[in-house]
């Protein structure tokens, strides 16, 4: 297995229901270590771009209200095989089929107030550390 880095993406729900120092607490857990965190305001240039695959959509509107009506909390997450291990921490993408014990079987409530977004891939971790990150903001 191959040592990967992640972006995870803190939502509004999780900032506003208190619980990112829980959620962070059970990536740790699995030994998985900060690379990069810091907390953001996500403006229109950057949601058009990390949403461009639904840009065009009726419901984009929606969702750029609801993942800029507070700061997010971004983090950058190093470990084996990590992107596949958060996202079977985290569960399906919407929270009603997440089995309990998944952080959106806990915590989520629908498709798109389940707490984190996580890369589902290698190339896109790639394109979406350095969409959030800043040269230099990510440590080993």
């Amino acid at each position: 297995m191959a040592i990967e880095t992640s972006l995870i993406l803190f939502k509004p729900d999780a900032v506003e229901g208190n619980i990112v120092g829980t959620v962070l607490s059970r990536y740790e857990a699995e030994g998985f270590k900060i690379r990069g965190i810091k907390m953001m305001q996500l403006d229109d240039a950057i949601l058009t771009e990390h949403y461009a695959h639904v840009a065009d959509k009726p419901f984009f509107p929606e969702i750029a209200a609801f993942m800029s009506r507070t700061p997010v909390i971004a983090l950058a997450l190093e470990g084996e095989d990590v992107i596949n291990r958060v996202r079977d921490l985290l569960g399906p993408t919407n929270s009603k089929e997440a089995p309990e014990g998944t952080i959106r079987g806990d915590f989520g409530t629908d498709m798109m107030t389940n707490v984190c977004h996580a890369s589902d891939g290698p190339e896109t971790a790639a394109a979406e550390l350095k969409r959030f990150f800043n040269d230099g903001e990510l440590f080993m």
